[in-house]
């Protein structure tokens, strides 16, 4: 080949440009990154490191002490009774939680009139605040008095004790939960409801199927995905749920007897009661941490079985 034919080498400007197309994309995600590096992986691992001392409020770190937190912890009852607490919970929120936002997320995408107006409306009590949120609903459940026990005594029906019975605290409880985060998760389902084409709801009509299963079988499938996100998202933070069980009585402890007390509140009463054992807390904080990462692996492994086994079905 002659010499002036020969591709001319890159010049730096040419390289320069060539590093700056390749190293773009990690430039614009480097900020979340490191963001997240700072207000979270380090904290996770610190709270990991103290774990496994003798770390108290006010005298610090008092050597180190292996698993013995961890240990002292599930030693427990009281960590029992949060766990179940916690789970109970979480059962009774999450459940009617993902199934109210589904259905309200159907209605939200039919042909209403007003829409943004519903839409909007769905939001409102995500925005309250979760304190105003607690003190509103535990007046409406309060033990002798309230909407609900006046309600249940026009009826000829004993009031409830919903401070002293366990499960009744749990409902009520959920029901806070429900009250704030339903309309939240009903707009991200409505979100993927509309992405769905519409040319599956008309193939469906034309093969004579009404509104109920064309729901079943064209709008759940097609959510597949957005649902398993929202089981997920539902499960991390029923599983850290504070606010609402702190604030349900005036005390903040959970009960005379423990009843709804959760492990984010043990945690808190270890790391800032009378005990004041930061070792104790983070210990609880890993544990709980373990907890969620186990569930969320269960449920993305239960969900692909289904997907599979439908995907099975369908190629038959």
């Amino acid at each position: 080949m002659p010499a002036d034919q020969r591709p001319s080498s890159l010049t730096w400007r040419d390289r320069l440009g060539n590093f700056e197309y390749r190293a773009s994309p990690y430039v614009y995600i480097a900020p979340f990154f490191i963001v997240f590096a700072i207000t979270g992986l380090y904290p996770l691992l610190y709270t990991a490191w103290v774990s496994l001392h003798n770390w108290h409020l006010i005298g610090g770190n008092q050597g180190f002490n292996g698993i013995a937190n961890y240990t002292d912890v599930l030693a427990q009852p009281a960590f029992w009774t949060a766990l179940r607490n916690t789970f109970s919970i979480f059962l009774l929120s999450s459940v009617p939680q993902i199934i109210l936002a589904t259905l309200i997320a159907y209605v939200l995408d039919s042909n209403l009139r007003a829409r943004t107006f519903w839409r909007m409306g769905v939001l409102l009590p995500y925005v309250v605040a979760p304190v105003a949120v607690s003190l509103i609903f535990s007046k409406v459940f309060a033990d002798q008095s309230g909407m609900i026990n006046t309600i249940l005594g026009m009826a000829g029906l004993d009031p409830i004790g919903w401070h002293a019975n366990a499960l009744a605290s749990h409902i009520a409880i959920a029901n806070m939960v429900n009250f704030r985060w339903t309309g939240y998760n009903a707009l991200i389902i409505l979100a993927a409801m509309q992405a769905i084409p519409r040319e599956l709801y008309e193939a469906a009509t034309v093969d004579g199927a009404g509104r109920w299963r064309q729901f079943v079988s064209v709008t759940i499938p097609q959510l597949r995905s957005t649902i398993i996100f929202v089981v997920i998202t539902s499960t991390i933070g029923g599983l850290q749920i504070f606010d609402e069980p702190r604030m349900f009585d005036i005390m903040g402890n959970g009960g005379s007897d423990k009843q709804w007390l959760t492990l984010t509140m043990y945690l808190y009463q270890l790391g800032w009661g009378p005990q004041k054992s930061f070792g104790r807390a983070s210990a609880v904080a890993w544990i709980l941490f373990l907890i969620i990462i186990v569930i969320g692996a269960l449920n993305f492994w239960l969900t692909r079985r289904i997907s599979s086994a439908e995907g099975k079905k369908a190629r038959r």
